[in-house]
């Protein structure tokens, strides 16, 4: 058990990180057009997002994937971009409920992407065989998943806020927060170490 808690409290502190918070603006910017009622369509959202991100370390603990540490931390903040500016032209549109749509398969790439910013630093806190990382790996893809579950409240419970106390708009809250994100992002991009070449 203590081995268990040992890497869900690493998938945990992967996601709450308050020094690496891309993990954070890209849940904010999932989640912020949506309500509480919406929590089926969320949970499935970041249950893709934890497949996607699972996915990769275990293709990259198999050796199967290798991507430059330069390139994927330039690619994430990219993929906050796009989610953030996707909400920002669709904020007060009416949301497709019907399946799998494009939200999801784009969410599932971008979870790739995130993992692979991982990969090395997994790799390293894990010794042995890769076939003896997959337990490990399971705990701490628990622990991603429970993290972002609470983010996703948090940002639930903000929205809820501001939209009742607050009187603002669903629209109006999901302009300013994803404006807020594309804010914070674009510097994340400008300074990205790809520039150096």
């Amino acid at each position: 058990m203590s081995e268990f808690w040992i890497y869900f409290q690493i998938g945990l502190k992967h996601v709450l990180d308050i020094h690496a918070y891309d993990h954070v603006l890209f849940l904010i910017a999932l989640t912020v057009p949506y309500t509480f009622k919406d929590w089926k369509r969320i949970l499935l959202l970041v249950s893709v997002f934890t497949i996607g991100h699972t996915l990769a370390l275990l293709l990259s603990v198999f050796g199967i994937v290798a991507v430059k540490v330069s390139l994927v931390e330039f690619l994430i903040p990219i993929t906050i971009l796009i989610t953030a500016f996707y909400h920002l032209f669709t904020a007060g549109k009416a949301a497709k409920n019907d399946g799998l749509n494009l939200i999801f398969f784009v969410t599932l790439f971008f979870g790739i992407i995130h993992g692979l910013g991982f990969s090395n630093y997994f790799k390293t806190i894990l010794g042995g065989t890769a076939t003896s990382k997959l337990v490990p790996l399971g705990e701490f893809a628990l622990g991603i998943e429970a993290a972002q579950l609470v983010v996703v409240f948090v940002v639930l419970v903000l929205s809820y806020i501001v939209q009742t106390v607050f009187r603002f708009s669903k629209r109006d809250w999901a302009l300013v927060m994803s404006a807020f994100i594309v804010g914070v992002v674009i510097p994340m991009i400008v300074e990205s170490p790809i520039w150096n070449r």
